[in-house]
């Protein structure tokens, strides 16, 4: 255990979490949604500081980040637990596993110290904060971003963008990158779905770009609930408003968690949405999570020739050279050598 950062106490013994824009107020000996933070004699504790309860070496175009470094590796980590409650949850095995195995914590003892060792054992050139929210595991993160900050190691966030403001500001300082699930741009949809509410997740969008975060957005597309031409064109002009130059990932959804009764994504949904992006002036849009389709590939927005090309998480062509196209020498967006 180690007291968590972030908090306020408040009478009675109890206090407000204000690291995600939930802001539990927890009494004594209880714990805020995303159950990895408990109250402890008036004090809020995280109960998952230096437990990883997953560590793998993954393509950055995994998280999905395309604009970082392509063709390198992330070295990826979660805890379990999560501030979102999602029916269509891919891990909820570890996001949700306090939630629904009655607050069980469960992670091997790894230190910070050890996730940068072993990033650089791996010769990976950034952090991957994923699987899970990486808000709820705060100061384990912070503290990692930190001493990677130091040894020249990028950090990423895939994350729900619900983190308060003042979790983002303090994060600011070592975050790099982020990719931020856009889930939909329905108020409905986040509190049906998600347990969540949809606004906090625009503003923190737009302050990761007033802070020169490198932002690339996912939306899952899921039949019947958000995969209507209106709500994707939504969803382009919003990220329009962001900057052209922001990364929009469409992937494609598959029936899991408690969201069985719904059909797989056909491709056919993410080429629409893609030309809906492209349309609305977007530079770089993406179909993800279906083998062998078209649309993972980057084209350079001043001549439109290919610069990278990508097969599953591959990157087997790359012609994009210190962020420029080598065909026409144009500006291709993101993070480069």
């Amino acid at each position: 255990m180690k007291e968590a950062m972030l908090y306020n106490p408040l009478e009675d013994g109890k206090v407000q979490c204000i690291l995600c824009n939930h802001r539990c107020v927890i009494s004594p000996l209880k714990r805020g949604i995303c159950g990895v933070r408990e109250n402890r004699d008036g004090k809020l504790f995280t109960l998952v500081y230096g437990r990883a309860i997953s560590l793998n070496v993954d393509p950055i175009e995994k998280k999905p980040i395309f604009h970082l470094f392509p063709g390198s590796t992330s070295f990826s980590m979660a805890s379990v637990g999560c501030n979102f409650q999602c029916l269509q949850c891919q891990n909820h095995e570890i996001s949700q596993l306090p939630r629904d195995q009655d607050g069980r914590i469960e992670g091997s003892d790894v230190p910070p110290s050890k996730i940068i060792s072993l990033t650089k054992q791996n010769q990976c050139r950034s952090i991957s904060y994923t699987y899970t929210e990486p808000t709820i595991y705060f100061e384990y993160a912070y503290e990692i971003a930190r001493q990677a900050h130091q040894e020249g190691i990028k950090n990423i966030f895939v994350t729900n963008g619900y983190m308060s403001e003042e979790a983002l500001e303090t994060i600011q300082p070592y975050l790099d990158a982020a990719n931020v699930d856009l889930k939909s741009f329905k108020e409905k949809f986040y509190k049906e779905i998600c347990g969540a509410k949809l606004e906090p997740v625009l503003e923190n969008l737009k302050r990761m770009r007033r802070m020169g975060i490198w932002v690339e957005i996912t939306t899952l597309a899921i039949p019947t609930l958000n995969d209507s031409d209106q709500e994707f064109e939504e969803i382009a002009q919003f990220i329009v408003s962001l900057g052209s130059e922001v990364p929009w990932h469409i992937s494609a959804f598959y029936p899991t968690f408690k969201m069985l009764n719904l059909p797989r994504t056909p491709a056919s949904t993410l080429h629409r949405a893609r030309e809906i992006g492209m349309n609305a002036g977007l530079k770089y849009v993406y179909c993800g999570n279906i083998p062998g389709e078209e649309g993972e590939d980057t084209f350079c927005p001043q001549c439109g020739r290919k610069v990278i090309e990508r097969t599953g998480f591959r990157v087997t062509i790359n012609n994009a050279v210190n962020g420029t196209c080598r065909h026409c020498h144009g500006k291709i967006d993101g993070i480069w050598e």
